[in-house]
């Protein structure tokens, strides 16, 4: 079953080792990732499923990184003393490989070291979870209705599983909000942003999928398709969406959000 739904952001600025100083400007973020850790402890997950932008990503094929057990592994953003040993649930990985390939591309990876993508919203999130197991998914460069299509092909195999499963896509949103942001200013990150967080809050599922694909392009997003592959998990199950926070402090957009399952 699946009992829990949320949207974290993934930057290393969280690190301590990273973010140092600069970290003090994520407070809100920290915060609202405290309190969804908290609700995903109550949750009682056996299995944390992440979907990352980020990581052995293929064009036009899902990944999902299958070894036996995961290290998490922050090197690639210049930390190499935060470490964490989880396990996989390649019992769930094997089914999803099994069936989902029948109708959309699927690839496995055998990687034990985690990228930031899945490595921040692990380390944050399970604080309290130490037997709990990983499925490491990754987006592809397809457009948000395959996505969406993929995360419902995701949903029945955790239906079809005796496991109780949370469902976390790791996206940053727009990387153009500032002058000084990794993409620079672009007025295409505000109207994404607001965009998005409007299409999350009024369950506004459509108007995500069909979000023009040159704005997106232009705003420099990388959490579309991870939000509208777990929105696809979604599909008929009740949800009501909080939004904890969101912030931009380094001119990426930052959220952080509980679809809160009913």
């Amino acid at each position: 079953m699946i009992t829990f739904a949320g949207i974290v952001p993934h930057p290393p600025l969280l690190l301590p080792t990273i973010g140092k100083e600069a970290a003090k400007k994520l407070a809100q973020t920290q915060k609202a990732l405290e309190q969804l850790e908290q609700e995903l402890y109550l949750a009682r997950p056996d299995t944390l499923l992440i979907i990352s932008p980020h990581g052995p990503i293929m064009p036009d094929a899902f990944v999902i990184n299958l070894a036996a057990q995961y290290q998490l592994d922050f090197k690639e953003v210049g930390d190499f003393q935060t470490t964490k040993t989880v396990r996989s649930d390649f019992l769930l990985i094997d089914r999803i490989q099994r069936n989902a390939r029948k109708e959309t591309p699927v690839v496995l990876a055998n990687e034990e070291s985690l990228g930031y993508g899945i490595g921040i919203p692990l380390l944050f999130l399970s604080a309290h979870l130490p037997n709990v197991t990983v499925v490491p998914v990754f987006t592809t460069a397809l457009d948000a209705k395959t996505h969406y299509s993929f995360g419902k092909l995701l949903k029945e195999e955790i239906l079809n599983s005796n496991k109780r499963v949370a469902v976390i896509a790791s996206a940053d949103l727009s990387h153009t909000l500032t002058k000084d942001a990794p993409g620079g200013l672009a007025p295409e990150g505000q109207q994404v942003d607001a965009a998005v967080q409007q299409f999350l809050t009024t369950k506004n599922t459509a108007g995500l999928l069909t979000m023009d694909p040159a704005t997106l392009s232009a705003a420099k997003e990388c959490g579309v398709r991870p939000i509208a592959t777990l929105l696809g998990v979604l599909d008929g199950i009740g949800y009501e969406p909080k939004i904890y926070s969101y912030e931009y402090p380094f001119g990426i957009g930052y959220v952080v959000s509980n679809l809160v399952l009913s």
